[in-house]
């Protein structure tokens, strides 16, 4: 499978990582949760090539993930805002944190923290079943094609990935 064509797979997770699969654009979608949305500031703080950092947002841009709003009108300039579809990106995000925060950090600890307005405690991320609550776990899951698997894979009586 060559990347170009991962976007044409029977797979979510291949047609995701088309559009955020690459570090630079992870770190792109971090500093967009950080509020950060001017060009110059994502150069500044990423240390990203400017050829780079356009691409990256482009991509974006253009899968629908962030657009762009005016701020100044002579000359037009434009910042970069998160969509719907790119806040849904938000759990992603803070699992992919969790993780390098137990796995990933120094002796330290995690360099940054989390803290949810509503109730002030310091939050990590969580994923249960929507149907009873439990929390989901790798073992505890099975998996089975859905409608939009490929009919040869549902002639083959394949069960899942």
């Amino acid at each position: 499978m060559r990347w170009e064509e991962l976007d044409r797979q029977p797979c979510s997770l291949a047609r995701s990582l088309s559009i955020v699969g690459d570090r630079w654009t992870l770190l792109v979608l971090r500093e967009c949760f950080l509020r950060v949305r001017r060009f110059e500031e994502f150069e500044q703080r990423l240390g990203i090539a400017r050829h780079v950092l356009a691409d990256r947002l482009k991509k974006l841009t253009d899968a629908g993930v962030l657009r762009k709003v005016p701020y100044q009108e002579r000359p037009r300039r434009e910042e970069y805002r998160l969509t719907e579809k790119g806040l849904d990106l938000y759990p992603v995000m803070l699992s992919l944190l969790d993780w390098g925060d137990k796995w990933m950090a120094g002796p330290e600890g995690p360099p940054v923290l989390r803290r949810h307005k509503a109730c002030g405690h310091v939050a990590h991320a969580v994923h249960t079943c929507s149907e009873c609550g439990e929390e989901l776990k790798a073992r505890d899951m099975t998996v089975e094609l859905g409608p939009g698997a490929p009919a040869a894979l549902k002639a083959a009586g394949v069960k899942g990935e």
